[in-house]
């Protein structure tokens, strides 16, 4: 609910502020919305689980990479440059909504 101050009023319960690991995101779209599939990668274990989807419209996904870029440009700031190593970081090829590589 919004207050006088324009301000939003965001309410976290401790079930959601405890977080979900994910070391890997997949993103999928189509016209009018962008998926990102949050995914726990574990070694060994020959399937993983989509952990949490999230759903955008095309807008709000850009709003959110703005953020990230953002957020990633202060934290190194600070922290100095965040370095990827020989990680492949090419973009996954769009898969469009139906199963990633035989995940559910």
């Amino acid at each position: 609910m919004e207050n006088k101050n324009n301000e939003l009023d965001i309410e976290l319960s401790s079930e959601i502020a405890e977080g979900t690991y994910s070391n890997l995101a997949v993103i999928s779209h189509s016209a009018s919305e962008f998926v990102l599939d949050f995914i726990r990668v574990m070694p060994n274990m020959p399937k993983a689980r989509v952990m949490n989807r999230v759903i955008m419209v095309p807008e709000h996904a850009k709003r959110l990479l703005l953020a990230l870029q953002d957020n990633i440009q202060k934290y190194e700031q600070i922290n100095g440059k965040i370095n990827l190593g020989d990680q492949d970081i090419s973009p996954m090829p769009n898969r469009g909504f139906g199963n990633i590589n035989g995940l559910s």
